[in-house]
């Protein structure tokens, strides 16, 4: 299988560079599992669209204002990404310059000139970085802005102040995540009082969404990428919930990708499906099975990604190819800030 047979032609501006007025005013492309047949709707729809029976699992990571910018002594100018915590004034982090980051050397942050000082270099475009006291978590709010993704073309923060609203979903709870869990930004509280009405359960996960997640795949062959780890706590009534709508022939809807890994990287582990905290590098492509969850609700991927493997493992490759070519014919909106699909 090649990267070229998960390629699709998007315009670029079918890319969504602001959130819809309303979160559940996106669309939403219902994709039948069992024949490709595909309806249009809207997001507020979406309790009409369940039986009322489902469980769907939700990913209440919240994101952290992980994108910063700072200036070494030359003047020159840094991208810093956080990507994890590793101690109190300790952080690992993808970083962008003209010239490579050597250790031992100190840059400063440019809003209030915070001096952080380059430990390693583990590879090129990452840096182990030391804050000061009183620590890193104190200084990424203050010098820090929403990680934005590089097809939004705009500094995030600039001309949409809303984005550190908008681009965390209602669901945001436990911090550490550099990318939105983006599935989730389309619930609002009334379409969720109306999917409780029905009697449709929800219950979360936290799974902290990593660089994994837009790391593009370098290999011709698919079966040759390696996922980064991303780290996930999984609550007993979550593990609960699941078991018991198995037991009764309910089906699981997982809300988005994030939510997919964690569970089905969680099923893979010696044992099987167990609550508390863990790590999972799954990668989910066509001719991989699909252990916990029934149905999926999730935005639409980049050509040759590996969420738009996900969803093709989960679909069909075909069916998600057809799926796609309909969303742009229809002017669908596609990515982070667009549309999305329910398949099931």
């Amino acid at each position: 299988m090649r990267l070229s047979d998960f390629h699709y032609d998007l315009p670029e501006e079918l890319i969504a560079q602001t959130p819809a007025q309303r979160r559940d005013s996106s669309r939403l492309m219902r994709l039948d599992r069992a024949n490709g047949a595909i309806s249009h709707h809207h997001f507020f729809d979406l309790p009409s669209l369940l039986h009322g029976n489902e469980l769907l699992v939700y990913n209440d990571t919240r994101v952290f204002p992980a994108r910063m910018w700072a200036t070494k002594e030359s003047g020159g100018r840094v991208e810093l990404l956080v990507l994890r915590f590793l101690a109190h004034d300790l952080v690992e982090a993808m970083t962008r310059c003209s010239k490579p980051l050597r250790p031992g050397t100190t840059i400063s942050a440019q809003k209030n000139a915070t001096p952080l000082e380059i430990v390693e270099v583990p590879r090129p475009g990452r840096a182990i970085v030391r804050f000061p006291a009183p620590g890193a978590k104190h200084w990424i709010h203050l010098e820090g802005v929403t990680p934005l993704p590089p097809y939004i073309k705009r500094r995030p923060d600039e001309d949409r102040p809303d984005d550190q609203e908008r681009y965390q979903t209602i669901f945001a709870k436990e911090e550490g995540s550099v990318a939105a869990p983006t599935a989730g930004l389309h619930f609002t509280p009334d379409v969720l009082a109306r999917l409780e009405a029905k009697g449709i359960q929800r219950v979360p996960v936290t799974l902290h969404v990593g660089p994994g997640t837009f790391e593009p795949i370098r290999s011709d062959l698919v079966d040759q990428h390696k996922m980064e780890v991303e780290h996930y706590l999984i609550p007993d009534e979550t593990i609960q919930a699941i078991q018991t709508a198995k037991s009764q022939g309910r089906p699981v809807i997982a809300v988005g990708t994030t939510t997919t890994r964690c569970l089905e990287g969680a099923a893979r582990k010696p044992g099987g499906l167990a609550p508390g905290p863990g790590f999972s590098d799954i990668f989910l492509y066509p001719g991989c099975s699909f252990e916990v969850i029934d149905g999926l609700i999730t935005n639409f991927h980049l050509p040759e990604s590996t969420l738009m493997m996900l969803v093709s493992a989960l679909a069909g490759r075909e069916s998600i190819l057809k799926a796609y070519g309909c969303a742009v014919a229809n002017r669908y909106r596609f990515y982070s800030y667009g549309d999305c699909m329910l398949i099931r």
